[in-house]
Order: C-alpha cells, then sequence, then structure tokens
C-alpha cells in the first residue's frame, strides 16, 4: 500500500511509542501527587515542557498540552477574544480549519462582529488584505500557517506585523505545517500557536497550545487549575513525551521532498486530462500535491479514491474533518473553483519515506483511471 494520506493523520513514530511506553508502564503516576512516583512523573512532564518551548523558540511556562489541535484552536479563538473583548471584533481566513472558523462563528452568538478574509485564487492571504479589514476594535486574527487541503503557506510573519501595528493579537494554527517548517514564535511574530501530535507521528490525542507570556486567555476546562490555571485537567505525560519526542525528530532534507513533490505534480498534471493543481505552487507544503480535474466523465473526487485504493494507493478528497460530506469544500470554494469541479478534489499528502519509484507509480496508476 501507498499511503498518501499523512495530512490526515501520520504513521506512529517507533521513536515516539518508546520514549512514551515508561510513562505508561513505570512512571504512571499523577504528576501532582507529591510521593515518588508523582514526582517522576512530574519530572518527565517538566523536561517534556522544556523540549517543546525550545522547539518553538518559546518559555516553558507558555507551554499548555492539549488533548489536539481542535482544542488548542478552540481555546485560543475563544479564550483570547472572552480575556480581551475590546470592540469585539475577529478576522479569520475562508480556508480555516472548521475548528478555528466554527470558534469564531460561535463567538458572534455571544455579540462579536467576524470578518471572513477572502484568499487569493492560489489560497494566500495578503498583508493588505489584512490590513484594510482590521481596526482599533479587533480582538483576534486568526490566520492559519499552512492549510491541510492544498498545502499553502501563508505568510504569517508579515501578516503579524500588521496585526502588531494595531496591537491585536494574532493566532496561527500550525498543525499542518509543525512536521515541515520552521515553527519558531519569535521568527513568526504570533501570540498564539497551536498544533497537534498526530501529524507528527505521535498517537492522537496530544496537542500543543502556546501562549506568549502576559496574554490574557480565558480557559475552556476548568477544574483543578493546572497548568498554571490555562488547562485544568490532569496531565497526559506519556503524550506530552511524545509530542515532545516528535518535535525533535523533525529533521528534513526538504529539497529532496520538495523535488519529490514537484515531480508527482508535474507527471499528474502532464498524465491525466483536465487536471489543475489546487492552491500555490511557489508556496507550498513540501510533502502535498492537491488537484481538482476538469474532465472525469461525471466522476467525483470520491470514485477516482474508490479507484486509486483498488490499486494500492490510499489518499483523501481533502480535509479528513469533512470526509462523507457531500457538499463541495469550503476552503475550494473560497479559492473561487465552480463547486461541480471542487467536488472533483483529490489531496495527496506524503512524509519522508515516499520515493521516487511510488511517485511514478502513483502517475502512471492516475493516467490508467482517466484513460
Amino acid at each position: 500500500m501507498i499511503y498518501l494520506d499523512h495530512a490526515a493523520t501520520a504513521p506512529v513514530r517507533r521513536e515516539v511509542l518508546e520514549a512514551m511506553w515508561p510513562y505508561w508502564t513505570q512512571y504512571f503516576a499523577n504528576p501532582a501527587s507529591h510521593h515518588e512516583p508523582g514526582i517522576s512523573a512530574a519530572a518527565g512532564l517538566d523536561a517534556a515542557r522544556k523540549q517543546v518551548a525550545y522547539k518553538l523558540g518559546a518559555k516553558p511556562s507558555e507551554i499548555v498540552f492539549t488533548s489536539g489541535g481542535t482544542e488548542g484552536a478552540n481555546t485560543a479563538v475563544k479564550g483570547i477574544a472572552r480575556a480581551n473583548p475590546r470592540g469585539k471584533h475577529l478576522i479569520v481566513s475562508a480556508i480555516e480549519h472548521p475548528a478555528v472558523l466554527e470558534s469564531a462563528r460561535a463567538l458572534v452568538g455571544e455579540g462579536f462582529e467576524l470578518t471572513i478574509l477572502t484568499p487569493e485564487p492560489d489560497g494566500r492571504i495578503t498583508p493588505a488584505n489584512l490590513r484594510q479589514h482590521i481596526h482599533p476594535d479587533t480582538t483576534l486574527v486568526s490566520v492559519q500557517l499552512a492549510n491541510n487541503e492544498i498545502g499553502t503557506i501563508q505568510p504569517i510573519a508579515e501578516l503579524a506585523t500588521v496585526a502588531r501595528e494595531f496591537d491585536v493579537p494574532m493566532h496561527t494554527d500550525a498543525v499542518q505545517a509543525a512536521v515541515w517548517l520552521d515553527i519558531d514564535v519569535t521568527k513568526l511574530g504570533v501570540q498564539a500557536l497551536s498544533l497537534a501530535g498526530h501529524k507528527l507521528g505521535t498517537p492522537r490525542g496530544i496537542g500543543v497550545l502556546w501562549l506568549k507570556r502576559g496574554l490574557d486567555v480565558e480557559p475552556l476546562l476548568h477544574g483543578g487549575n493546572q497548568q498554571p490555571g490555562r488547562r485544568s485537567g490532569t496531565e497526559d505525560v506519556a503524550g506530552a513525551v511524545g509530542i515532545a519526542t516528535a518535535l525533535r525528530l523533525v529533521e528534513h532534507d526538504l529539497a529532496s521532498v520538495n523535488t519529490l513533490r514537484d515531480h508527482l505534480i508535474a507527471g499528474i498534471l502532464n498524465a491525466v486530462p483536465g487536471a489543475r493543481l489546487t492552491g500555490s505552487a511557489a508556496h507550498r507544503l513540501p510533502g502535498h500535491a492537491s488537484f481538482v480535474f476538469t474532465e472525469t466523465d461525471g466522476r467525483s473526487g470520491e470514485s477516482i479514491l474508490v479507484d486509486l485504493e483498488q490499486r494500492g494507493i490510499v489518499c483523501s478528497s481533502g480535509s479528513a474533518c469533512a470526509a462523507g460530506d457531500d457538499e463541495p469544500s469550503p476552503v475550494l470554494l473560497a479559492l473561487g473553483i465552480e463547486p461541480h469541479i471542487a467536488q472533483t478534489s483529490v489531496r495527496m499528502t506524503f512524509g519522508t519515506d515516499f520515493t521516487i519509484a511510488e511517485a511514478d507509480t502513483v502517475i502512471a496508476e492516475m493516467a490508467r483511471i482517466f484513460h
């Protein structure tokens, strides 16, 4: 099987499981307990927090361990907005993950005004677009670092510069970007960043939210006041160790991955009549290729996926969070793609173990399906 759905979930890494195992079997105690087993668990949690902070260029006290990207995005958007109401005005992009978009829409019911930025045809949000809509009453800006469906990388540092001019906090969803891009928060210039472990090679159910020191945030979860009150609940020590390990292991030869990605994209565009790349060709995640097709003889993206799986190739039609939804992707519609074309979407996402031979196999099978 050729697995091309890393953007949904990456395979769990052996090194991550080995690092987590002792905290399930030996150091399993509650890290808040004041006996020796609890102290040992707390030491592992503290070490993981420091490792994550180092990777993000942050302070350990700014790291909050969560259950994943959805919780992190919800906490950032709702928590920052509610704690910093200013003029109750939010700005997000039209191609955000539902965790951000639906959090922002939920706040509209609490009296917030929402501005949704329309991207360029390649999926980019320009600083000029943000500047046109931001104002002193804006409470929060949230734009993802890279899109899960089309792979487009946003100019976050430039957008954050605009936000800072108006003294507006900015959150970025780095769930898709963390496995490939530099997520140093100082370089990005944002005040909040969320990510999920299962895109990096951890089991599902662990994430990280970075919140800059001094930023007021209302927690979603109240209870035992863990993680100094920003996320109550007994910490998942094994999960924290796992995501810290996964982030430490993120070291890639991006030039070779980019070359392989471009080979796959060019091969499919050349081999398949009516194939169109979605997202940016120039500003794109390394392990990401996504297409729509204008000549399908009435077939949908889902039928193409079935044909590919019968040939041993597993990929997706877009966001795993929208699996089973018959409606065309809101992300593709926001790019101006016609609904019937948007429903032909196919996304292929891969890791560093993907080979040129496998890419050639995918290209050849796509050509066979469409001829």
